[in-house]
């Protein structure tokens, strides 16, 4: 796999986890009552998954869940995770694939919950068969959609009042950081980038709901107004140049090395306002893609950046 590919992936799981989720079992949107510490009473019932007995062999698929489960103090129950779960470091990372999942591999470990970001393979009927347990968190499009999910995973797991504490401190922390932004009388525009193939997300997307919360202006979203993209559009270097930013955001900075240098040596890059203003910010490629509690960490960078221009 090529350095580059990862964001593609990245992109392309976001949007098939958009497509799936609707096919796919689904959790419902309000925990279980009775679920309220570790020592929550089971059986505990999310959607149409029920858990007889708190699960304490859990394997996670997903990044964003893996990072959920030990935010909610649900680590010491993970025995397993994907190999894209490197965060938090001690995450017992496996060669189990998310993208790719097979359900020998998985029934290997003995779980008694599954957690997967979306029904790939038709992973959910095989685990079924099997009689495990899956629990999916598709991509989400908005906070709303990760606060859910932290909600659900801590019914799930026995540590409800652990997750309640987590999606109020990012709710709160997230009030903080954009109470304080400027007042303008027009948007600061901005370029997001998923890899050099110039692949972008859209205002529809999680992520691009997050620039919004940050009083941003897309300029991606012209590119993919009927969402047939599904709020990932491939832009142009005509395009970008033509829409002139006032920021560049990188989420390719660890798989392909890009910084403000590479930009700025790309045809025609040089005259951006960003390039000019200094204002090409180089985001961590994970936060970036992930949707757990570290989103307030990816937003504080922006707004951080946002609130150096003046108004």
């Amino acid at each position: 796999m090529s350095g580059r590919t990862p964001r593609l992936f990245a992109a392309t799981l976001a949007v098939a986890a958009l497509t799936l989720g609707a096919c796919a079992e689904k959790a419902g949107d309000e925990p279980a009552a009775g679920a309220s510490s570790a020592t929550a009473n089971y059986p505990v019932t999310v959607g149409s998954l029920t858990l007889d007995k708190r699960p304490e062999k859990i394997v996670s698929l997903s990044a964003s869940a893996t990072e959920m489960l030990f935010a909610i103090g649900a680590g010491p129950q993970v025995t397993a995770v994907d190999d894209n779960s490197n965060y938090p470091a001690d995450a017992p990372k496996t060669d189990l694939s998310g993208f790719q999942p097979n359900a020998e591999a998985i029934a290997g470990k003995s779980p008694d919950l599954v957690v997967l970001s979306d029904d790939r393979n038709k992973i959910v009927d095989q685990l079924g068969k099997l009689k495990i347990p899956v629990y999916l968190t598709p991509a989400a499009t908005t906070l709303d959609d990760s606060y859910r999910q932290i909600t659900e995973l801590g019914t799930l797991t026995g540590h409800a009042d652990q997750a309640t504490d987590v999606t109020t401190r990012m709710k709160d922390d997230i009030a903080k950081l954009v109470k304080d932004l400027p007042q303008r009388a027009e948007k600061l525009t901005y370029y997001h980038e998923l890899g050099p193939e110039l692949y972008s997300v859209t205002s529809r997307t999680f992520i691009g709901s997050l620039y919004s919360q940050a009083g941003l202006s897309n300029i991606a979203d012209p590119a993919d107004a009927d969402g047939k993209n599904g709020g990932y559009p491939q832009l142009s270097q005509e395009f970008i140049v033509k829409a002139n930013p006032d920021f560049v955001f990188l989420a390719d900075s660890k798989c392909c090395q890009q910084n403000a240098d590479s930009v700025k040596a790309r045809s025609g890059w040089a005259g951006l306002t960003a390039v000019k203003n200094n204002q090409v910010v180089a985001l961590d490629d994970d936060v970036a893609s992930r949707w757990g509690p570290r989103v307030v960490d990816l937003l504080r960078v922006i707004i951080d950046a946002v609130a150096k221009v003046p108004a």
